[in-house]
């Protein structure tokens, strides 16, 4: 999903010419608890804690938020001022605090048993299980009224040839399917995106150009229809609304009055794998 973003960068033509301030200097975070990111190159005192974060210039229209496993990331367009950005973190002091509480927490948890790719092996498809079945015969794909992923895989096939099988059909699944929600959706918001993209980054479940261009994560197939209905929302209502301001929620909100609840099971969802969390 599109990270926090923050004001249209018309407001900042201004600044345009106004030399940035250098980054501060990397310091070793002092004792106590605190969230450093292992490439930190700035650090901020949000909410009691030393937040040591990556901050990166970008081409993105935005200021951007991102938490992940290795902590906070700010993106931020050439042209904003380094003041605009110290502000934007502080007034998102609760979120990132608490995100990256979050993330530390879901790092300390047992550790989830990594996939298996083999006859029998099970696979998450719109949030039920399909069980691997390899064999020469009919098509690969799903047979109605089970729950079987058949691949047209020898026996003895290994589990790169495996993986790499499983995951064509699903990104083939993925792609049908996001395009009928986009047609699905777009009418309704009263936008109309032109590209389609599948993404398979560890850290965002999709993104929306103001050019119409919309990327999705292909792993979002693995989740349940309710939760991918949001997140194709959520990136169609950018086309409007490029921000999270209240009106963009509002847009949100027009075609989907339950998104609180869409947004927070996709929040207590990890993508497949071991990958990081979206925000």
């Amino acid at each position: 999903m599109t990270g926090w973003g923050l004001r249209d960068p018309v407001q900042f033509v201004l600044d345009f010419l106004a030399p940035a301030a250098p980054l501060s200097e990397p310091t070793d975070p002092p004792s106590g608890s605190g969230f450093t990111h292992p490439a930190a190159n700035r650090h901020a005192q949000l909410q009691g804690c030393r937040v040591s974060y990556r901050f990166e210039r970008s081409r993105r229209r935005t200021i951007g938020l991102l938490v992940g496993p290795e902590g906070l990331v700010v993106r931020a367009p050439r042209w904003v001022p380094l003041r605009e950005v110290d502000a934007f973190v502080q007034e998102k002091s609760v979120w990132i605090v608490t995100r990256l509480q979050e993330m530390r927490e879901r790092a300390r948890q047992p550790g989830r048993e990594p996939q298996v790719w083999a006859d029998g092996a099970q696979v998450p498809y719109l949030g039920r299980m399909l069980t691997l079945r390899l064999g020469q015969g009919p098509a690969a794909g799903v047979c109605a009224g089970d729950d079987l992923l058949r691949l047209q895989l020898p026996p003895e096939a290994g589990a790169t040839q495996v993986r790499e099988a499983a995951q064509a059909w699903l990104q083939k699944q993925a792609r049908l399917l996001f395009v009928q929600r986009l047609d699905h959706f777009a009418p309704l918001l009263g936008v109309q995106w032109r590209r389609l993209s599948l993404s398979g980054a560890r850290t965002r479940w999709g993104s929306a150009g103001a050019d119409g261009h919309i990327r999705l994560n292909w792993r979002l197939v693995h989740l349940p229809p309710g939760q991918i209905d949001y997140v194709v929302v959520h990136e169609l209502a950018h086309l409007r609304e490029m921000n999270h301001s209240p009106r963009f929620w509002d847009t949100v909100g027009g075609v989907m009055p339950d998104y609180r609840e869409r947004r927070q099971a996709l929040r207590q969802s990890a993508l497949t794998e071991g990958g990081a969390e979206n925000l």
